[in-house]
């Protein structure tokens, strides 16, 4: 089991402890199943960060704090330096890089995402809110409402996140872009 996905597993379970929750009612709060909640809180598989985003929305904490640990502090701005976001890597092929995990109650979260080649089929999300996707480097196919678009460096992507949406790396190349997901 990835340490990172162990560790964010140990706090969703410390979280949902602190509040009292059963796991069924964790569920309901966050429109998943008992068994997922049991799933992400074991670490046994890959915890989206659209189910992590949800949570702390609904518990009015930040996303950092889940994905880290480490409350956020700054309220005038943060600065990331080149590389040094908080990293989390859900999977071998997808790693995510926190670029605001200081700010405290940030109104949108960014995010450096770096997928790498896969034979996985697209597996799509959905959570509240908007986002917007920037294609740094790579080409990937992104699937929205069964409707798929070609994404070519320096073209993006701004949608209502709530339509089911998900991704799949072309050319057997890496592909970066910025994800700024909007509460």
């Amino acid at each position: 089991m990835n340490e990172q996905i162990k560790q964010i597993a140990e706090r969703l379970k410390g979280l949902r402890d602190s509040l009292e929750l059963s796991a069924e009612e964790m569920a309901a709060r966050s429109n998943r199943t008992p068994e997922e909640i049991r799933r992400y809180e074991t670490g046994e598989t890959d915890i989206p960060m659209s189910f992590l985003f949800d949570v702390a929305q609904h518990f009015n904490i930040d996303t950092s704090t889940l994905i880290s640990g480490e409350e956020p502090r700054m309220k005038t701005y943060f600065l990331t330096r080149f590389g040094k976001g908080k990293s989390v890597e859900r999977n071998k092929a997808y790693k995510y890089q926190a670029l605001a995990s200081g700010y405290v109650h940030p109104n949108a979260e960014p995010f450096e995402v770096t997928v790498e080649p896969n034979d996985r089929e697209i597996h799509l999300n959905s959570h509240e809110g908007e986002e917007f996707n920037y294609v740094l480097e790579g080409r990937l196919l992104f699937r929205i409402n069964n409707k798929d678009l070609i994404l070519n460096a320096g073209d993006s992507i701004y949608f209502d996140s709530s339509c089911p949406h998900g991704m799949k790396v072309l050319d057997n190349t890496q592909v970066r872009f910025l994800a700024i997901i909007n509460k």
